[in-house]
């Protein structure tokens, strides 16, 4: 269903500028949730996110397609999801080149592309067969890559933020103005002022990307190209907390989206429909007038943003995962695929004997649970697993989890109350479970006809940390 903004003009009457080769501006956090003005966050402000919304587009249901840097990043690259690009579904893996990548596709069409700081991974690009970032050649800067840019020529540039990763630094927090008394601790985490210290060093790092976004508007606005530039802001998954990041419940799954494109997009707008980050390559390719390869999975939002057209494709969403970082003995990943509805998520655990966070004890990367980024909040968790008192907050997210689960989002938004095993889900489940399947089969999952997970037998190239 879409949400339109007061004077807005009728999609019959909305015209695409075609006066010149538009500009890509991809813009992504790393690992944000949509902890955003515009969203109805109100502990921080955020003025270049909320404005480029204003005077754009945003999603209320965007979704990466794996709650894990170097896979969604590859999604977003190639259209296509994560267990259907080999070595690129798993976190410090590789991206194989022989998959079509948008960026590449626009710089043999005449585009100057570009990356600063991350761009896809963590990984080793060149074993896919990268001499560069599959996301572009390295820039010092976004101004940087601005000046050396030929005159009357397009550019495609991904600004990749560091923010708000972990590890942070505590001091930032004391020079950014917090609302404390907005901020909500999530019902999965334990309410105390070291998990309240931990979320603020998190806003403080969020409001940092908004000011990185600033800093690039207005260097397209001196240019002059702001309104020829099709600007898209993003992360590639979920806030770095328990039960967030590396999960895929909202939380670590449900990420802001926000376009803006000069008059191409009615202003004010606010999408309820179920989008992915797989849509993000085909989109970039129509709006560059370039030919969508068959091979992608994704679908361009265009029509939907220049002409209303949504279907029963924006009904849903599918989400994955498999190995996040190397902390399971053997090697081992945890792979999971799920079917997110505006009113279920639906979530098959497929090696449910796994530990879902890691295993307790250190194997190599991270530590315990080393699929939770290591820091205060989680360091609780570890610290009081054993006490009755917060039973519930680490069996959310440190214990072990059933083959499926079932989350009723019209009573339980915050997913904490399985109801797959109730009968009065029945139905339901197996509408949604069928409907996984499907998708499944469509896109070749391996792991339905695999005789071994073959995500556990890929290299991982990463050492001891999780980014």
């Amino acid at each position: 269903m879409l949400q339109f903004a007061c004077n807005t003009v009728s999609p019959s009457k909305q015209k695409r500028s075609t006066e010149a080769q538009v500009n890509i501006l991809f813009i992504i956090a790393d690992d944000m949730s949509k902890h955003a003005g515009i969203y109805g966050d109100k502990v921080i402000s955020t003025p270049a996110i909320d404005s480029l919304a204003t005077e754009g587009v945003m999603f209320e249901k965007a979704f990466c397609t794996a709650p894990s840097c170097s896979p969604s990043r590859a999604s977003i690259l190639t259209g296509r999801y994560p267990h259907q690009l080999k070595e690129g579904g798993n976190l410090w893996g590789t991206l194989p080149g022989a998959y079509s990548n948008y960026v590449s596709l626009l710089a043999k069409s005449g585009y100057k592309s570009g990356v600063f700081e991350k761009g896809w991974g963590p990984g080793d690009f060149s074993v896919g067969g990268y001499k560069e970032n599959p996301a572009g050649p390295r820039y010092a800067s976004f101004e940087n890559f601005i000046a050396q840019l030929p005159a009357e020529t397009p550019f495609c540039f991904w600004l990749g933020a560091f923010d708000p990763h972990r590890p942070y630094d505590p001091a930032l927090k004391n020079t950014t103005s917090i609302n404390k008394k907005e901020l909500k601790v999530p019902l999965w985490l334990p309410e105390n002022e070291q998990v309240r210290g931990d979320l603020m060093d998190y806003y403080a790092e969020v409001k940092r990307f908004d000011e990185t976004i600033k800093k690039a508007v207005s260097l397209l606005k001196e240019k002059g190209i702001y309104n020829n530039t099709l600007i898209i802001v993003t992360s590639d998954n979920g806030m770095p907390f328990p039960r967030a990041k590396a999960n895929l419940y909202d939380a670590g799954t449900n990420i802001p989206l926000i376009m803006r494109w000069g008059n191409n997009l009615r202003k004010g707008m606010r999408y309820r429909e179920l989008v992915s980050l797989v849509d993000i390559a085909p989109t970039i390719l129509e709006a560059a007038n370039i030919e969508i390869p068959a091979s992608f999975a994704g679908k361009s939002l265009l029509p939907l943003l220049l002409k209303g057209k949504s279907d029963d494709r924006f009904d849903n969403v599918f989400i994955e995962r498999e190995r996040h970082a190397n902390i399971r003995k053997g090697d081992l990943g945890y792979p999971v695929r799920a079917v997110r509805t505006a009113d279920f998520l639906y979530i098959r655990n497929l090696r449910p004997e796994r530990w879902p966070a890691g295993d307790p004890d250190f194997f190599q990367s991270v530590g315990p649970f080393g699929d939770i980024d290591n820091g205060p909040s989680k360091q609780f968790l570890v610290e009081n697993r054993n006490n009755p008192e917060f039973q519930k907050h680490t069996q959310w997210s440190l214990e072990k989890r059933p083959g499926e689960e079932l989350y009723d989002l019209r009573k339980d938004p915050d997913q904490l109350n399985n109801v797959a095993g109730n009968p009065t889900y029945s139905d339901i489940k197996k509408k949604l479970e069928n409907k996984m399947m499907s998708w499944r089969k469509q896109t070749g999952d391996p792991l339905l006809s695999a005789k071994e997970d073959i995500f556990d037998t890929y290299p991982y190239y990463g050492g001891g940390g999780n980014k």
